[in-house]
């Protein structure tokens, strides 16, 4: 039952669409179980680049069946836009994309209440990506929101759709004193937009389950990161959706049993995009040769946004290996830190004096922690082209044993670059 969960160990951005595109060749299902189209990922084939929001990583492989479960929160524009521009693209969809009944849709009044609430936050807004995402999970919470089920059933949408309009016009004009929504026309321009997604609506949990009782490789596709989980994550600058391998599972329908292995995606070094404590932040003058790296390629796929740098962050990377129950680790971007001298990697911290193994649970202690770092030389020599790791510079290797050693996990795979060649895989054993 080869049950595979590829999780980000970081803030997100730490490359798991090129590790997802890589398994996917030797896979026939991929899935995606969790969060929306606020989190997004590039893959890149030959001179072929796409980015993508809530399509899984595997579309571009054709033999691959895709799933989007019923953890995912589904905006109907913007998946039906990523359909448009895939089957473009030479893409075919068709009977290989799978959109589970369960998911919860995301409205034109989720994404103006995400704005509004933030706006409201002041100098406390956690910097959301304004998708929707936030008041859409908390419809589900409440119970009130309305699913792809509901979307292709205009019998019921119609009702549904009218009574949570009530609802959220109550915040909409009394709270917010904005112009109510108009329950008619959305359900117009929604109606259409079932009718195309409907032909991809199908039993995704049972075909999950049928593909793993017949032993055939399921690739659960972890979005987000780690460090933005809604209960363990850096707490209130956390996503709306759990982000941990359990949460996986719970999005996708699936039990544990089920999984055999937890791959967690680490880059080489840390990065952020939005508010939120970032303890490793490097100084102006490091910062700028992380900035002279070729293909430095840290803007955020979603916002655009510049990412924030840091160090290697050993003490959250082994918080995630065991939040995750992590088999084997993906080490990415190494070849970013090519022409440092020397790199630091954040080995415990300092709170008021006190030595900490682990983050705090407070947002206001995580603030103010001061990282105790190791530093380690660099090997400034290239990186990007070396195709086995007893290739890899001495100090290279050096860094990978220091990460092995503090998590307690193998390296499985190291990542030199954007492209598929660009990795290497290491044999068990090779150190």
């Amino acid at each position: 039952m080869p049950g595979i969960i590829v999780i980000g160990l970081q803030w997100g951005d730490e490359g798991k669409g090129k590790v997802i595109d890589l398994l996917s060749a030797r896979a026939s299902h991929i899935v995606r179980s969790q969060g929306g189209n606020n989190a997004g990922h590039t893959i890149k084939v030959g001179e072929k680049q796409l980015a993508v929001h809530l399509l899984p990583s595997g579309i571009l492989h054709p033999h691959a069946h895709c799933y989007i479960a019923g953890g995912c929160l589904i905006d109907p524009v913007v998946l039906l836009d990523e359909i448009k521009k895939a089957e473009e693209g030479g893409i075919a969809l068709m009977q290989r994309l799978h959109i589970s009944p369960y998911a919860h849709i995301i409205f034109p009044f989720h994404r103006q209440l995400d704005g509004l609430y933030e706006s409201r936050k002041g100098k406390k807004a956690i910097g959301t990506t304004k998708r929707g995402i936030g008041p859409a999970a908390s419809d589900r919470s409440a119970r009130i929101g309305l699913r792809i089920a509901d979307l292709i059933r205009p019998d019921v949408f119609e009702e549904k759709l009218h009574a949570l309009c009530a609802i959220k016009n109550l915040e909409i004009e009394k709270i917010f004193g904005q112009k109510p929504i108009d329950a008619d026309a959305i359900f117009e321009e929604y109606a259409v937009l079932g009718e195309l997604l409907n032909p991809f609506v199908t039993d995704v949990e049972g075909q999950l389950a049928t593909a793993l009782f017949r032993d055939e490789t399921v690739i659960f596709e972890g979005a987000h990161g780690t460090l933005l989980d809604t209960i363990y994550g850096s707490y209130p600058y956390v996503t709306s959706s759990p982000t941990l391998s359990a949460g996986v599972c719970a999005g996708a329908g699936i039990g544990p049993r089920s999984i055999d292995e937890v791959f967690g995606v680490l880059k080489a070094y840390t990065t952020r995009v939005g508010a939120g404590p970032l303890p490793t932040a490097v100084d102006p003058d490091t910062l700028s040769d992380f900035q002279g790296a070729e293909d430095f390629r840290e803007v955020g796929t979603t916002t655009g946004r510049e990412r924030r740098i840091g160090w290697l962050d050993l003490v959250l990377a082994r918080h995630a290996v065991r939040l995750n129950g992590v088999s084997q680790l993906v080490l990415t971007k190494l070849d970013v830190l090519d022409a440092l001298e020397e790199i630091c990697v954040c080995v415990s911290y300092s709170l008021d004096g006190e030595e900490l193994e682990g983050p705090p649970p407070l947002i206001e202690d995580w603030e103010h922690v001061e990282p105790i770092y190791e530093t380690l030389p660099g090997w400034q020599v290239p990186t990007k082209g070396v195709e086995n790791i007893r290739e890899l510079p001495k100090n290279a290797r050096k860094y990978i044993e220091t990460i092995e050693n503090f998590c307690n996990v193998s390296i499985g795979m190291v990542s030199v670059g954007p492209a598929r060649e660009d990795t290497i895989e290491i044999d068990e054993g090779w150190m």
